[in-house]
């Protein structure tokens, strides 16, 4: 096999941790991982340190690597959400993804419709104008929807002026796309999530946040139902 880089070891040994190929309570040596994939001691650590840092591995003396329970990983680390995309938990993520948004966004739309200056509302308008015309025009799976629908989420969660929201961007992103990239998205949208895109963005332009939250409330629970149809 070819030599492996630091960051190619990283993606092979954690794409074998969240497909289960390697699970919880596996034990690793460092000795182990220079033979099997023929790298250098330091290559090595540096993957080792890598995945650590994730929450995938922990290292004690005289016990060697050992693989962390799931509940240890960096959930929202885009990295392991790529890989997670990528192998046999792919479903379970998109699941698990969505209602991260069905507890995030509610609450991010209604303070966006507060805090969102004028600009960003109009722009949300503009994106959710965008979405509807694409969808009605049955391009609800083309690159020219999904990118408009990754910066009408993202815009949103900005506009909340709540930085720990906004945070959520990125792994709620990698999973629309991965959603996406899998042929999970339908090219006709499934009307009321899109209507209620539409509304969402309507009451953010003109300040009504009891609104803001219910029709974000009633899109994400549309998908939310849709995803675990289809998966």
């Amino acid at each position: 096999m070819a030599r492996a880089t630091h960051g190619s070891l990283v993606d092979a040994i954690g794409i074998r941790i969240v497909d289960g190929d390697l699970p919880p309570g596996t034990v690793l040596t460092l000795a182990a991982l220079e033979a099997e994939y023929a790298v250098s001691r330091t290559v090595v650590r540096e993957a080792v340190r890598s995945l650590e840092a994730l929450g995938l591995l922990s290292q004690r003396r005289r016990v060697g690597l050992t693989v962390r329970e799931p509940e240890h990983w960096s959930a929202l680390d885009t990295r392991l959400i790529g890989w997670q995309l990528a192998g046999r938990r792919r479903d379970q993520l998109i699941v698990n993804t969505t209602e991260l948004r069905a507890a995030v966004e509610p609450v991010a739309a209604r303070l966006s419709a507060r805090r969102a200056t004028d600009i960003q509302r109009g722009e949300i308008l503009r994106l959710a104008d965008e979405l509807a015309r694409l969808g009605a025009a049955g391009l609800g799976n083309s690159p020219e929807y999904l990118a408009a629908d990754i910066a009408f989420h993202d815009l949103i969660l900005i506009s909340s002026g709540n930085l720990m929201l906004a945070a959520a961007r990125a792994p709620i992103a990698a999973a629309i796309e991965g959603r996406a990239m899998h042929g999970l998205t339908p090219g006709v949208p499934n009307p009321d999530a899109l209507d209620n895109h539409v509304a969402t963005a309507e009451a953010i332009g003109r300040a009504d946040a009891d609104a803001a939250e219910e029709h974000t409330r009633l899109y994400v629970a549309a998908v939310l139902t849709e995803v675990r149809r289809t998966i």
